[in-house]
């Protein structure tokens, strides 16, 4: 069975068009980060798709509330309805993130009553659980109920080679754990680059590539191959003077940071398991781009696109990265997969540019967020239509679901594309 998406005005033309991919479904609905209350490093967490099911091709409703929410019982759908309430509560949200760095986490007794108040509301809403066991209920329970899941390690802004390491090892083993799971049950597992490399060397080779880009001639000796990073409508004022090149220890770190992405890369080979790399704000997107369009370039082939990128649809530039970095890959002839987000920064990137005298690079408006995401989702579709790439789509906002139609297309391997 394959899983395609395809806007409304494409299915008349494509209707028995079908491309396999050799890992999992990445037809995403959403993607979820738990947190780790054990502080252990467990790979954990699942989010929610719509997988491959061997029946006659089928639209996916909407509409349909009642088949939606069929397998979920009545009071979790009000608990699920209060969570939602509250945390669109923009002043609720702001105390609890108060509460959560305030203090008060010092005293013992306060911090278990508040981590378990959240464990049983916005934790398990969002997140399947705090470890490996927890989370394989979960991602068996949606799989029963018809859906799949992606893997995602919760953690980030890691600060040393040895927390990279230890970060690593967690990621490799959510890819083992995915395999250990029902066929077809996982989908992807999810992955931050400041995870697998110090958050300071991040930054300081976003600097570099920025400086690069102003300067052409500017030289990085250790600069390997990727796909366009910026374009004309890029935010560059994170880079406002010539940094300074990498010291020879900072090259070998960062040799290593690249030497962990390629592991993880190839063990997602080698156990068919696709692997997203996650977004982060736009002082360290460059860097963070540029290891994961020269890891694709590695792994990405024979139209299995193993490594997906994330594009931020609130940024301003995001439609136009997006049209570079795929039509380089085509030219190329790699397979170049990636999830469309809004976007998850929006209150520090404004702080930022404003602090430093500049636009946002934000779209001033969540409607031209919105225009944005669904001409990415529609250029990316046509793409895929056209023979090349692949895309999730990973979005909360019903109408964007609902105006790019879910058809599904059969095949004998479980394999789909997009």
């Amino acid at each position: 069975m394959a899983t395609r998406l395809l806007s409304p005005k494409l299915l008349n033309d494509l209707r028995y068009f079908t491309r396999p991919l050799n890992s999992a479904s990445s037809a995403s609905i959403t993607a979820v980060s738990p947190l780790n209350f054990d502080e252990k490093p467990e790979p954990a967490a699942a989010a929610i798709e719509k997988p491959p099911i061997n029946q006659p091709s089928a639209t996916f409703d909407l509409n349909d509330h009642q088949k939606l929410f069929d397998s979920v019982s009545t009071l979790k759908l009000l608990r699920s309805s209060a969570n939602l309430a509250l945390a669109s509560i923009e002043p609720f949200v702001d105390f609890g993130m108060w509460v959560m760095n305030s203090r008060l986490m010092e005293t013992s007794l306060i911090r278990d009553v508040i981590l378990k108040t959240v464990k049983h509301t916005f934790f398990e809403h969002f997140c399947a659980g705090e470890n490996t066991k927890e989370a394989g209920e979960c991602v068996r329970k949606i799989h029963e109920a018809g859906l799949r899941g992606m893997l995602g390690y919760a953690v980030e802004h890691t600060s040393d080679n040895a927390g990279c390491e230890r970060n690593l090892e967690a990621f490799l083993r959510s890819v083992e754990f995915a395999k250990s799971l029902p066929p077809s049950s996982v989908s992807f597992v999810i992955a931050k680059i400041t995870a697998i490399c110090p958050i300071n060397l991040v930054r300081r080779v976003s600097d570099l590539l920025r400086w690069q880009y102003k300067d052409p001639s500017f030289n990085l000796p250790w600069k390997l191959n990727t796909f366009p990073i910026f374009s004309d409508s890029s935010p560059l004022y994170h880079t406002l003077q010539r940094p300074e090149p990498l010291t020879p220890q900072e090259e070998l770190d960062f040799q290593l940071a690249h030497q962990r992405l390629l592991k993880l890369c190839q063990k997602c080979v080698e156990d068919n398991v696709a692997l997203t790399i996650d977004a982060e704000d736009t002082s360290l997107q460059p860097a963070i781009d540029y290891l994961t369009y020269s890891s694709a370039l590695m792994y990405n082939r024979d139209d299995n696109p193993i490594v997906y990128g994330t594009i931020q649809a609130y940024l301003k530039d995001a439609k136009e990265r997006l049209f570079l970095a795929e039509k380089t890959a085509e030219k190329l002839g790699i397979p170049m997969g990636f999830k469309l987000v809004r976007g998850a920064y929006m209150t520090s990137e404004r702080k930022l540019a404003s602090s430093l005298g500049y636009d946002s690079p934000i779209h001033n408006s969540i409607q031209e967020t919105h225009a944005c995401y669904n001409d990415c989702a529609s250029f990316m579709l046509e793409r895929i239509a056209d023979g090349h790439g692949a895309v999730v789509l990973a979005t909360h906002n019903v109408e964007s679901a609902g105006s790019i139609e879910s058809t599904r297309f059969g095949d004998s391997e479980g394999k789909s594309k997009a």
